[in-house]
């Protein structure tokens, strides 16, 4: 009989390798629609990822967590890759938890921040741009 297929999850960060493991029997990652479950057998997929909790479970470590920012899941054949800005390891739900909490969800605010600035900017350039070329 033969052994039943698995999959292999990557990990990526904009800057490397965060994690890659084997034997990957399932996945659980949080999508904009809720949680959603991958098993070898699925169907390939995309998926647009918000800050959450990814849970794989390997035949090595058995129920594995990772907190991961935004970012995007491909699961083509048994491959699944999983693409984030950010990743945070550990084993303690709560820990990781507050880490999205602390560190992604956070983040996501300065950024705004930062865009409604820029927004500002470009628009008061463009107005002047406008104001110099009637003048």
């Amino acid at each position: 009989m033969q052994p039943p297929a698995l999959m292999h999850l990557k990990v990526l960060l904009p800057f490397g390798i965060f994690a890659e493991r084997t034997g990957v029997s399932r996945i659980v990652a949080e999508s904009r629609e809720g949680s959603f479950g991958l098993l070898p057998h699925r169907l390939d997929c995309v998926a647009a990822l918000v800050p959450g909790i990814l849970i794989y479970q390997n035949e090595a470590e058995g129920e594995a967590y990772v907190a991961v920012d935004e970012g995007v899941l491909i699961k083509s054949g048994l491959d699944v890759l999983v693409s984030v800005r950010n990743a945070i390891g550990g084993t303690d739900l709560g820990q990781l938890r507050a880490a999205v909490e602390r560190e992604f969800l956070n983040l996501d605010e300065r950024e705004q921040d930062v865009r409604s600035v820029m927004e500002r900017m470009e628009s008061d350039f463009i107005r002047r741009l406008a104001e110099f070329h009637h003048e």
